[in-house]
């Protein structure tokens, strides 16, 4: 039988969940939940940018939806913020649905978030379900990837994490999150309201030092602009020499006073190259480099769907990338 699942949000992560779960064998894409007028009440086919008809209208009625659909999982795609998500996954949860979700917040609990995390691993455990935070980043690129290489280690001094991207080929959100067309002064002012900024990287270093045993001092996380020199555009949007063309921010984990996990992202337009480089200084050292670099938009909904199988067969409560069995690619 294929797994049943409800895809709630359909914005151009959601919708990228759903055409994988429409196409691929061993998928049954059974509901959707959206709250833009525009999407409720259209089939979900048209939604994502189908020329067929899925039969599965969009429902902004949650409950409802979930009820009537019956899925074995929910696939959460609506937010970055725990803080906001938690309705949502508190609703599915009450229905007793297992939620694998791309908040990003949700990948690790640090900071404020570790109260929002224990509510709810404590409705998980009382709804016998699993939920899951994944995607690319958090997710795989800086976390449970440089923690998987880790395991040929006999040991480890310090481990450092580069990710570049080439923001052009990014959806117009993320192209947006990191600054893209501001100036300077708005890029200052955004940082400082928390709307331009990567989410995720202290979860990353949290959840990479927990796996290691390392009990880490402190956590910094440093942002700042990425300065066009010459025009450069997408097919989104254009930015002049002189402004904001994107975002370079270093997350860095001390344990002892020194530098032990360094995760450094720059996503920009116009980057001459894109790769995702991991760096473990020990026994054995360990480089490895994806050249090319992995495709953010669709490696997160790939990790999202992917992930749908594992969550069946954990364990009930909120669990992290370092909780799962190692997540696939399967043919089912």
């Amino acid at each position: 039988m294929p797994i049943r699942v409800l895809v709630y949000g359909l914005g151009p992560i959601g919708s990228a969940v759903s055409r994988q779960i429409a196409a691929r064998k061993g998928f049954a894409l059974v509901g959707a939940v959206d709250t833009d007028r525009d999407k409720v009440g259209l089939d979900v086919g048209q939604v994502i940018g189908l020329d067929r008809k899925l039969r599965v209208r969009v429902t902004n009625d949650a409950v409802g939806g979930i009820k009537q659909a019956a899925p074995d999982v929910v696939v959460m795609c609506t937010t970055s913020s725990l803080k906001k998500a938690l309705p949502s996954i508190e609703t599915v949860l009450k229905l007793k649905t297992p939620v694998v979700s791309t908040t990003e917040e949700l990948s690790y609990p640090v900071g404020r978030n570790r109260a929002l995390a224990r509510q709810i691993d404590v409705m998980a455990k009382k709804a016998k379900v699993a939920v899951l935070g994944t995607g690319i980043n958090p997710g795989f690129a800086m976390d449970a990837l440089p923690v998987m290489l880790s395991g040929v280690c006999e040991r480890i001094d310090s481990v450092r994490v580069d990710r570049v991207q080439d923001a052009r080929i990014r959806r117009l959100p993320f192209q947006q999150k990191i600054g893209a067309g501001l100036t300077t002064a708005q890029f200052a002012a955004k940082v400082k309201d928390g709307s331009v900024r990567h989410v995720g990287l202290a979860e990353s270093i949290t959840m990479v030092a927990m796996a290691f045993g390392w009990r880490l001092d402190s956590i910094t996380d440093k942002i700042s602009p990425k300065l066009a020199t010459t025009a450069v555009e997408s097919e989104l949007l254009a930015v002049d020499p002189g402004y904001v063309c994107g975002i370079v921010q270093d997350g860095v984990g001390y344990r002892k006073g020194q530098p032990v996990i360094t995760l450094h992202m720059e996503a920009y337009l116009g980057a001459p190259e894109s790769f995702d480089a991991v760096t473990i200084e020990g026994s054995p050292r360990i480089v490895q480099r994806v050249t090319g670099g992995i495709h953010g938009d669709i490696a997160t909904a790939s990790m999202a769907v992917n992930a749908v199988p594992q969550i069946l067969r954990v364990a009930p409560g909120l669990r992290t990338m370092i909780d799962m069995p190692i997540v696939s690619y399967r043919a089912l």
